[in-house]
């Protein structure tokens, strides 16, 4: 009954003390809507491919390429997010209200700004971005309007993030699950509607999933503003903290930049791999997609797990409970291991049949289902490096997990990719390989730097 009465209680957003609350309570409360948001999050990737894989394969091969470039707009969003994750939670641990509002304002002010520069220039160099991805020319063609749309509507993806990012921070992450449940909401009503038509009308084909995934961001976003703006939470935008303050800009873009180049590199590394499959046809480049949908809703849960340690960090950092913390962080990370160990069975048992729900090319699903069974071999390790990551950012310590990042993933993961691909003559298998273990590596050497302790001593 008290299992119910807590999930009630995490769903219906009821105000907790995370720094006094007990550890087992506390991330259960915070982890189910963050799981929940997480799945919501990964769920506009799998419903976008489950309709454009529909259009064939030159369809999903744009939205590869184009999502393996406007992960730089999810770079930027993931940094800011982590710095609102830090600032807004170091102040609740304090009860300092007004001046994680404070923070919640700059958030706008910053996310805003970098939204419309990126916004501009995706818009104005669409061809060449698909191109210097290794599009064909039939790619491009067919794609462009595509992925303008997509960088054109960044805004709502980076507003998404970053206040999904305070809201966590203040342990209130049930508005962030709520904003995602309406923005998926709204695209899985529209995506068919837009791409396929309704009754006389045809639809606007690829294009319309752009649309329907802006438009359905963009209402989670009203969502959010809303309640920042309403006055009944203790993490509110009151008139006094609508003023530019460019100490707590410097203080959201010093943590964010740590948080921008973890992405950043992982993208990097990412965008080298999709380039490293284009070179094996449009097929290659298709069933990598699926793999990575389908692997991403699967780790978005445990996202949500691990962000339950970043917001008990911060906050029992803000409260000086500094071995509160630590414990906190073992704890999730039991956890995570647990739900990402049951999920490596499913992956292993089921491969072919997930990959045959996306499409019925049989060399693509071929492909898929490959790379479903050989990245989830180093699962297990991938749990251990979010929860960790997450509690470096959580600490206000963004930049130690992007000097591992570094380390592991441009040094590691793209150069053994490359010479598995290509010397070895494995094709897309070795680079499937290489993700397995450079992230298996990853969580050993996060492990490392953890219980060296620096992140125990961050001022935010």
């Amino acid at each position: 009954m008290k299992a119910w009465q807590l999930i009630k209680d995490a769903i219906q957003g009821k105000e907790q003390d995370y720094t006094k609350l007990s550890l087992k309570t506390a991330i259960f409360v915070l982890a189910i809507p963050m799981i929940l948001e997480m799945m919501m999050e990964s769920l506009f990737a799998i419903v976008d491919i489950f309709f454009v894989a529909k259009l064939g394969e030159n369809a999903i091969a744009t939205v590869g390429l184009t999502e393996s470039v406007i992960v730089i707009v999810y770079a930027m969003g993931f940094g800011i997010s982590m710095a609102a994750t830090a600032l807004v939670a170091r102040r609740f641990g304090e009860k300092e209200y007004k001046e994680a509002g404070a923070a919640a304002f700059q958030l706008l002010v910053v996310g805003g700004t970098i939204a419309i520069l990126l916004g501009g220039l995706g818009w104005i160099f669409a061809p060449d971005i698909l191109g210097l991805m290794g599009a064909e020319q039939d790619v491009i063609d067919s794609g462009v309007n595509f992925t303008r749309i997509v960088f054109a509507g960044n805004i709502a993806i980076l507003l998404l993030f970053m206040l999904n990012g305070a809201f966590r921070g203040a342990g209130q992450a049930h508005h962030a699950m709520r904003s995602l449940w309406i923005s998926n909401g709204f695209n899985i009503i529209l995506d068919p509607i837009f791409i396929f038509g309704f009754g006389n009308w045809t639809g606007w084909g690829l294009e319309g999933a752009a649309i329907a995934t802006t438009l359905g961001r963009s209402l989670g976003v009203i969502y959010q503003l809303y309640h920042l703006f309403n006055g009944k939470h203790k993490l509110t935008i009151i008139k006094e903290n609508m003023m530019i303050s460019w100490a707590l800009v410097k203080k959201i873009m010093d943590i964010a930049i740590g948080g921008m180049g973890q992405f950043l590199i992982d993208s990097v590394s990412w965008i080298a791999l999709t380039r490293m499959n284009a070179e094996f046809g449009s097929s290659s480049l298709a069933g990598y997609t699926i793999a990575f949908r389908v692997l991403m809703f699967t780790l978005m849960p445990a996202w949500g797990l691990s962000g339950a340690a970043a917001t008990l960090v911060g906050q029992n950092l803000g409260a000086k409970q500094i071995d509160r913390a630590e414990k906190a962080v073992w704890l999730t990370t039991k956890y995570t291991v647990i739900f990402m160990g049951s999920v490596t069975g499913i992956y292993l048992l089921f491969h072919t049949q997930l990959a045959g729900f996306f499409t019925d090319i049989p060399e693509v699903q071929a492909i898929a289902a490959q790379g479903l069974w050989v990245i989830v071999l180093g699962y297990v390790f991938f749990a251990v490096g979010m929860v960790l990551t997450q509690a470096f950012n959580g600490a206000g310590d963004t930049k130690t997990p992007a000097y591992i990042n570094i380390g592991v993933l441009w040094f590691l993961e793209v150069p053994l990719a490359y010479v598995l691909a290509f010397s070895f003559e494995l094709g897309y298998l070795g680079i499937f390989i290489a993700i397995a273990f450079a992230h298996s590596f990853h969580a050993l050497v996060a492990l490392y730097f953890f219980r060296k302790g620096k992140w125990k001593t961050m001022e935010v």
